[in-house]
């Protein structure tokens, strides 16, 4: 197992050998998926923040948004990373005297849906999702299976990975409610949405990360480079009243933090490049950026930087930066 500098022997253990909730706090700050880094000042989870007359989020790792259509029909984006997240909303709502009416999946990484079955199940609420995103939800363990390209073992068959799963409906339901706008923003994604309120908030799910995040950690999660790209060309002409990343802070300007997840995104190909001057198998390539930008080795971040590694090498070799070649049994990349 590889680690970067300034890991401890009590952290390396944890890592390994420690209790869930220790291990959760551990993965999560070496990938920004879970839990993006926060501003200077320490921010409280799951405390709810007000951004317009009807909207919302909650504070945790990845931000839950709110809409009040009113105290009837109430709607959730996303629901969280587990039960707990779900618990802890379902007393945000009973707080509020706020009636649940259903869930709008941006996508179906298990931090966004983790609080689903056990909000369905409280409520009787409806879960809204499409494409791609639906078959996930409705079949969780596709996520692991997906990550690491086969049948996953008990190491990737955790909450942090794989969410319970849950009864799904599309958006396309006549009962969705249709004052809400659906934003297909692919890239970080299969068939991830945002979704534009009537008051003007928009959230943005993963489309963007914290700078703060890119800064210390590079590689954020995409499944589709070019896909991904062009929803930032997209993302970055948009206006709202709000924009509510699920990953960054809640800002009306996001143009400046949507031109730096571009910027990464160039300096990651880049550094692949790079690293393909001589021909270079993919295990390889995968320990250079390991390497290259100090990220902690276990089996969440193989499968998960792995994953992004494997969908840059492809969008590369497509956009005709990098070719292969088969010698000796196995897949060379190089310029």
């Amino acid at each position: 197992m590889i680690y970067a500098e300034g890991v401890s022997q009590a952290e390396k253990l944890a890592i390994q050998f420690g209790a869930a909730r220790e291990r959760e706090k551990l993965v999560n700050r070496v990938f920004h998926r879970f839990l993006p880094e926060q501003s200077k000042e320490e921010v409280k989870m799951y405390e709810l923040k007000q951004v317009s007359e009807k909207c919302y989020y909650i504070n945790c790792p990845a931000k839950i948004g709110v809409y009040v259509a009113d105290k009837e029909h109430v709607y959730l984006i996303d629901s969280g990373n587990d039960k707990d997240a779900g618990r802890k909303v379902r007393q945000i709502l009973d707080k509020n005297d706020w009636h649940l009416t259903a869930i709008l999946n941006t996508h179906s990484n298990a931090d966004h849906i983790g609080g689903n079955r056990y909000l369905q199940g409280q409520t009787g609420c409806k879960i809204y999702s499409g494409g791609i995103e639906a078959a996930f939800t409705k079949y969780p363990v596709l996520e692991p299976s997906f990550l690491y390209g086969g049948y996953p073992g008990k190491d990737l068959r955790h909450k942090f990975l794989m969410a319970q799963e849950s009864d799904v409906t599309d958006f396309t339901d006549a009962e969705f409610p249709r004052e809400i706008e659906v934003i297909p923003l692919p890239g970080h994604f299969f068939d991830m949405v945002g979704f534009r309120m009537p008051d003007g908030v928009v959230f943005l799910a993963d489309c963007i990360s914290s700078r703060e995040t890119l800064e210390k950690y590079a590689v954020s999660f995409i499944y589709d480079v070019g896909a991904y790209l062009e929803t930032l060309d997209m993302v970055e002409g948009m206006e709202a009243v709000m924009f509510v990343p699920a990953h960054a802070e809640a800002s009306a300007d996001i143009k400046d933090l949507v031109r730096y997840n571009r910027e990464k995104v160039h300096e990651v190909s880049d550094k692949i490049f790079s690293i393909c001057k001589k021909p270079q198998n993919f295990e390889n390539i995968l320990q250079a950026v390991f390497k290259g930008y100090g990220l902690i080795m276990n089996f969440e971040q193989y499968v998960l930087v792995g994953s992004t590694v494997r969908s840059y090498l492809s969008w590369m070799k497509d956009t005709g930066r990098l070719n292969i070649a088969f010698e000796n049994g196995m897949l060379l990349w190089q310029q």
